[in-house]
């Protein structure tokens, strides 16, 4: 049984092949992981493949090919977030696969390491989230019309403030927020952002306007907030009686969730605008420069890249945090609608400019948020995912997922991070109730990862604490008995 070990002795051995060229992890990723890539790719529906061509100019080899890309590359992106801490200045996804900025010379060896791009900036990400969060505190000083919204450009390492028409009431805005004005680029642009109201992503409802309906859920769907407050009813694509806002939350966020009735089955499909639907699968965020498509009623299947996120959004009506903003285009028709990488949930439409004429620019809510804020389980095409449990708090990361009984999951995402000095490294595990899930922490010996603390009791919450020295480590979910979600808290030197 895996309970009985020694931890100092007891290893488990890459397969063959995985560090024949390598003799440490600083020379090649010693990971063991499955073919991913190939995996999103098998996953991609012909109706997502076939409009990545014709937005994207891409032939279906190329298509296939950036699938592939971009997903091996929100994995790494997403190692490298972790394991650089301070140094990370955030990643995006170029022809030639992942660029990743970092503030210091001994980060970037660790990202070419890693098989991506390193370029070395001046300020951290973290430095960056600040100064856009103290734009986000001064947003009533920020005209809608003229100051369209404020995001942070990782390929520019600086926070870009739009302005619409003269540039001075964006630099008004920037000198009043009293924040670092070498660090922000203000930047001309024609977009008028509005709620697109007129609008479905997948199928219509009606509630005295038309939105769409978002992604299923476990008892109705998520949408966008400004198509209904918290009571409103709806009607549903054939104007039946179909459910009721439970929640609603609009301005500073844009989403909400719709219960229905007995009447409605919500089912892990978006419509596809063909006569056919494409499949849910769960919900991975993708990375920066990844392509996503939109499903929405006036204009069907478009696609573009995701350009930034954490956007600040200025509406005439308030401004919304935390959108991610995307080159897709939209028009009135689409408001709420499903985002889609591949076969992964990206969130709902929340508005736009532009049209898909002359093109323009569309923001969506990330529905892991909305899934989040309500408790909500999102409907797929393996089942119901419940959301994880949240018993660990006071972690520097949280890492969440699902596993089935004999299985083990690696964190953080599927990966390993390093530290770069002695010191304690503290994990937490938080199962459902009626399972056996244990945990242990490895590190990496030079030829295999080697556990060297566990953590085994007889029930579905596990913590451990491990005092070590520098290198490399991951922890291991491992199910003993019993299936389900859960949530890994993670603190490392």
């Amino acid at each position: 049984m895996r309970r009985v070990l020694t931890l100092a002795a007891a290893a488990i051995l890459l397969p063959v092949g995985a560090i024949a060229v390598a003799v440490t992890p600083a020379a090649a990723a010693p990971l063991p992981t499955p073919d991913t890539a190939s995996a999103a790719v098998a996953s991609a529906s012909s109706e997502m493949l076939a409009a990545m061509q014709r937005d994207l100019d891409l032939t279906p080899t190329e298509a296939r090919t950036r699938i592939a890309r971009d997903d091996k590359g929100t994995r790494t992106d997403a190692s490298l977030r972790r394991s650089l801490g301070s140094s990370y200045a955030g990643g995006w996804m170029t022809a030639d696969g992942l660029v990743v900025a970092v503030t210091g010379k001994a980060a970037a060896n660790r990202v070419k390491a890693a098989g991506a791009q390193a370029t070395i900036v001046e300020r951290s990400g973290a430095e960056l989230d600040r100064i856009k969060a103290t734009l986000d505190r001064h947003a009533a000083k920020a005209p809608a019309g003229t100051v369209p919204g404020w995001y942070v450009d990782v390929t520019t390492n600086t926070v870009v403030v739009l302005a619409n028409g003269s540039t001075a009431a964006a630099a008004k805005f920037v000198r009043t927020s009293r924040v670092d004005a070498a660090a922000v680029r203000v930047v001309s642009t024609t977009e008028a952002p509005r709620l697109l109201y007129d609008v479905r992503g997948g199928d219509a409802y009606y509630m005295g306007g038309r939105c769409s309906v978002g992604f299923s859920v476990t008892g109705g769907f998520v949408t966008a907030g400004h198509c209904g407050r918290t009571g409103t009813a709806t009607q549903g694509y054939n104007q039946v009686a179909q459910g009721t806002f439970r929640g609603s939350s609009f301005p500073g966020n844009d989403y909400g969730w719709v219960q229905t009735n007995s009447n409605w089955t919500p089912q892990p499909w978006v419509n596809n605008y063909s006569g056919g639907n494409v499949t849910v699968a769960g919900s991975t965020e993708a990375a920066v420069g990844a392509a996503v498509c939109r499903s929405g009623s006036t204009t069907g299947w478009r696609c573009g890249t995701i350009q930034a996120k954490n956007q600040t959004v200025n509406y005439a009506e308030g401004s919304v945090s935390g959108l991610t903003r995307t080159n897709a285009c939209a028009e009135p028709g689409d408001s709420g609608g499903s985002w889609l990488s591949g076969q992964q949930a990206q969130g709902v439409t929340s508005g736009g400019s532009g049209n898909c004429s002359s093109g323009g620019t569309t923001y969506f809510q990330p529905v892991n948020e909305i899934l989040s804020a309500y408790g909500l389980t999102l409907r797929t095409s393996g089942g119901s995912e419940p959301p994880p449990p949240t018993g660990c708090s006071g972690y520097e990361a949280t890492y969440t997922g699902s596993i089935s009984s004999g299985q083990s999951r690696y964190q953080p995402n599927g990966s390993y991070y390093y530290s770069s000095s002695s010191g304690t490294h503290r994990g937490c595990l938080d199962g459902p109730t009626g399972v056996d899930f244990d945990l242990y922490l490895q590190k990496w010996s030079g030829s295999a990862w080697v556990d060297v603390a566990g953590s085994y009791s007889a029930g579905p919450d596990e913590s451990l604490t491990y005092n070590g020295t520098a290198g490399y480590y991951r922890f291991e979910v491992h199910a003993y008995s019993g299936s389900g979600s859960y949530s890994l808290g993670i603190t490392n030197p």
